[in-house]
């Protein structure tokens, strides 16, 4: 039968916590960039489908796309999620006038 004690992850050969919060930072960071990301293009599908202002949707794209890439680039993702939301409130402008 296994033995059914308590592990002892201090000692245990393997066991990589530094490795293991890094995943986690990274995790964190791609879930608030992404979600930040994928709120701005449906904003910009909502001006092109909506409104035909598909020059201005194409605009809202590429800035997304640079945006997400300097945010997964960056070590805290901030600069990504500054320039997605005032991507996203230049985005509700237009829409809004």
């Amino acid at each position: 039968m296994a033995d059914h004690g308590a592990p002892e992850y201090a000692t245990a050969t393997g066991n990589d916590y530094a490795e293991h919060e890094g995943t986690y930072g990274f995790f964190v960071k791609l879930t608030l960039v992404s979600t930040l990301s994928i709120c701005s293009l449906m904003v910009a599908l909502a001006i092109g489908g909506v409104n035909g202002h598909w020059g201005l949707f194409s605009l809202a794209t590429l800035a997304i796309i640079v945006s997400t890439a300097i945010g997964l680039a960056s070590e805290s993702g901030k600069p990504g999620i500054i320039g997605g939301l005032l991507g996203l409130l230049v985005l509700l402008l237009i829409v809004t006038s």
